[in-house]
């Protein structure tokens, strides 16, 4: 997944400024206690990084 198709669904599934925040505030047991930006900068692929903010705000699989 490319990184434009990362912000494409996290922005249509939260909204632009709360996908923001949530990108960059809420830290996810599953990326070893980072927040989603904090994996992405360690090379974290974007896909991943989607799957684990799916599992933790439980998002149905139909729509991730």
């Amino acid at each position: 997944m490319r990184l434009t198709v990362f912000w494409e669904r996290m922005n249509g599934r939260f909204g632009e400024v709360y996908a923001d925040s949530v990108v960059r505030d809420v830290t996810i047991g599953e990326l070893g206690g980072r927040t989603a930006q904090e994996a992405l900068d360690a090379g974290v692929p974007a896909k991943q990084v989607w799957l684990a903010l799916c599992e933790f705000f439980e998002i149905p699989a139909k729509e991730r």
